[in-house]
């Protein structure tokens, strides 16, 4: 099993960017999906996810985001999104996408992707 996030990279303030995750070896839409985040010297932290497609696709969001940031599913590409509006500094991480059966913020998730940057700068 290997999930893939891609879409980061360099925005200014205020500014807007979409993460992608696809899957191989498991389908997608049969898991929840989260989407964490991780700064230097801090914690994961958990900022999104959203339900299999079979339980509905309720999503749900950290409050750090709430808001500024959209989870979604296209299930005829077996991905998940995040789209990620009004920009801070403060979201400057790695953002990974992770798969679990549960429906959780805590990284309490058996399937990771490798991570993708990004960097909120002026």
């Amino acid at each position: 099993v290997q999930l893939q996030a891609s879409g980061g990279g360099l925005v200014q303030p205020r500014g807007s960017l979409r993460l992608s995750c696809a899957a191989s070896g498991l389908t997608l839409d049969d898991y929840t999906v989260a989407w964490f985040r991780q700064a230097p010297g801090k914690e994961r932290e958990g900022i999104a996810c959203i339900s299999s497609s079979g339980s509905g696709g309720d999503t749900y969001y950290a409050d750090s985001v709430k808001g500024r940031f959209v989870i979604s599913r296209d299930n005829t590409k077996s991905a998940v999104y995040l789209q990620m509006n009004s920009l801070k500094p403060e979201d400057t991480a790695v953002y990974y996408c992770a798969a679990a059966r549960q429906l959780t913020l805590l990284p309490d998730y058996k399937y990771w992707g490798q991570g993708t940057q990004v960097t909120v700068s002026s």
